[in-house]
C-alpha cells in the first residue's frame, strides 16, 4: 500500500509540476511584457520630447517667418518710396535741363544783342563824328 501511496503521490504531483512550469512560463511572459512596456514607455517619452522640440522649432520658424514677412513689407515700401523719389528726381532733372537749355538760348541771344549794340554804338560814333565834321 505504501507503494500505491507513493505512486499516487507521483501521479498527483505531475499536474502540479505542469502547473509550476506553466506559472514559470507565465512569469517569464509577464517579465517580458514589463520589459517591453518599459521600452515602449521610453520610446513614448523620447517621441514626446521630440514632438515638443518640433513644436518649439515650428514656433521659432513661424516667428522668423513673420519677421521676414515684415522685413519684406518694409523693403517693398522703401523700394516704392525710392522709385517715387527717382521719378520725382528724373522730372526735376528734365526740368533743370530745359531751364539750362533756355538759359543757354538766352545767353546766345544776349551775346547776339551785345554784338548788335556794339555795332550800333560804332555806327552812332561814326555818325557823331560825321556830324561834328559838318558843323565845323
Amino acid at each position: 500500500m505504501a507503494k500505491a501511496a507513493v505512486a499516487m503521490r507521483g501521479v498527483d504531483l505531475e499536474p502540479i509540476d505542469r502547473l509550476e512550469d506553466k506559472v514559470k512560463l507565465l512569469v517569464g511572459v509577464v517579465d517580458r511584457l514589463r520589459a517591453d512596456g518599459a521600452q515602449k514607455k521610453e520610446e513614448y517619452d523620447r517621441l514626446r520630447a521630440d514632438g515638443t522640440q518640433a513644436k518649439e522649432e515650428n514656433a521659432r520658424l513661424r516667428t522668423e517667418s513673420t519677421q521676414v514677412k515684415e522685413e519684406n513689407t518694409r523693403l517693398r515700401t522703401e523700394s516704392a518710396r525710392a522709385a517715387e523719389e527717382n521719378t520725382r528726381l528724373r522730372a526735376e532733372l528734365e526740368s533743370m535741363r530745359g531751364r539750362l537749355s533756355d538759359a543757354e538760348g538766352t545767353g546766345a541771344e544776349l551775346s547776339a544783342l551785345r554784338d548788335e549794340r556794339d555795332q550800333i554804338r560804332g555806327r552812332v560814333a561814326d555818325m557823331l563824328q560825321q556830324i561834328e565834321a559838318l558843323n565845323l
